[in-house]
Parts: structure tokens; C-alpha cells; sequence
């Protein structure tokens, strides 16, 4: 590969990278948040709860993620819903997210003793309390892999919001492609930006899980 092209393709490619890494940390810690809401919803006495959790984690399961994207950027403007791309891009990716996040949470709250549940009820803990506090931070340390796995096709799959005008590093790699006529070497620096970013999540990962 031509040295040159790296020396003026590498700060692009970076800014793009930022803008990546920026909205996916954006979306997975939405993802996060809502999955958390919505795995305690499906653990619920209430039937309703349950089964508005399982209907959410059914539709943004069974939809594929560009379809979601399309219809929140071009789709909602027609119901008199117009919202910036950015929204848009974190908004869709996080919400199909959760959907992902309250299935792996759900996994791992099945696996909080349940002496610590009672412990905290022992100890005058809310039912709420006991979820932030108890079932929750266990079966997150219980389900990290997963967590890290989720996390890193976020990463990959924000890649999707070039559609709608980011401009990540895919988007970065393609007008590169298209200004220096050289798509071999755009795509394959693009691609390995995006290995080195999973790798450091995947070492993240391993790191917090020996801490």
C-alpha cells in the first residue's frame, strides 16, 4: 500500500472513527438503559408489563436494523415527525439495542441468588432499590461477555448510519474511495480501523473482567 495515500487517508479515516466510536457509546449506553427497564418490566408480576417487554423485544428483533433506520429518518417526517440525523442514527441504533440488552440482562437476572434478593428485602430495600442495587450490578458481571459481545455489533452495525448522512468512517472511507479513485486501500484502512477499535473492546472486556 502507498505510504502517501496512508499519510493523507489516516486523518479522515480517524475523524471518522471518532464520530463511530461517539455514536456507538451513545446508543449502547441508551441501549443499556432502556434494556435494563425493559428486562425489569419482563420479570414484572404485572402480565401487562411482561407482555409489553416481550412485544417490544419481538418487534425491534424481528425488524432488521436498516429498515428501523429508514423509517425513523425518512419514514416519521410524513407523521409531522422530522428529527436530525444524529438522533436519528443514535436513537434507532440504541432502541434496537435494548432489545438485545434486556434479552442478555433478563438471562443474567435468572441467575441472582436468590438469598441476595431476600437479604436486601431483609434490609428494608425497595423493590426498585433491590434491582439498581442488588440483581442488577450481578447479573451485569454475570453477562459481561455478552455485554461486550452486543456492544461490539453496535459498533460494527453503525456503519448503517452513513445512510442517513453521518459521516462516520464508513461514510469517511467511501468519499475517500471515490476522491482518490482508490477503493482497495480506503476500504481495507477502513476495515482495519475497525478491527483495531473491536479489539480494544474486546481487551476492555477481558480487562474488567479480571478486575
Amino acid at each position: 500500500m502507498d505510504l502517501a495515500f496512508i499519510e493523507e487517508a489516516l486523518p479522515p479515516l480517524l475523524r471518522g472513527a471518532v464520530a463511530t466510536v461517539a455514536v456507538s457509546l451513545a446508543a449502547i449506553a441508551l441501549g443499556f438503559a432502556a434494556g435494563a427497564a425493559i428486562a425489569a418490566a419482563s420479570t414484572a408480576g404485572s402480565r401487562g408489563l411482561r407482555g409489553a417487554a416481550a412485544l417490544y423485544v419481538s418487534l425491534f428483533r424481528g425488524v432488521p436494523l436498516l429498515v428501523q433506520l429508514l423509517l425513523a429518518y425518512y419514514a416519521l417526517p410524513f407523521l409531522g415527525i422530522d428529527i436530525p440525523a444524529l438522533v436519528a442514527a443514535i436513537g434507532t441504533l440504541g432502541l434496537c439495542c435494548a432489545a438485545y440488552m434486556a434479552e442478555i440482562l433478563r438471562g443474567g437476572l435468572a441467575t441472582v441468588p436468590p438469598g441476595a434478593v431476600e437479604a436486601a428485602r431483609l434490609l428494608g430495600l425497595t423493590r426498585a432499590q433491590t434491582f439498581l442495587r442488588i440483581r442488577l450490578p450481578i447479573a451485569a458481571r454475570t453477562m459481561r461477555p455478552a455485554i461486550v459481545g452486543e456492544a461490539i455489533l453496535i459498533m460494527k452495525a453503525s456503519s448503517l448510519v452513513s445512510l442517513v448522512g453521518i459521516m462516520e468512517l464508513t461514510r469517511t472511507s467511501q468519499a475517500l474511495a471515490a476522491s482518490t479513485f482508490m477503493p482497495l486501500e480506503s476500504y481495507a484502512l477502513c476495515g482495519a480501523i475497525y478491527l483495531v477499535i473491536n479489539f480494544v473492546l474486546m481487551a476492555v472486556g477481558r480487562e474488567r473482567k479480571r478486575a
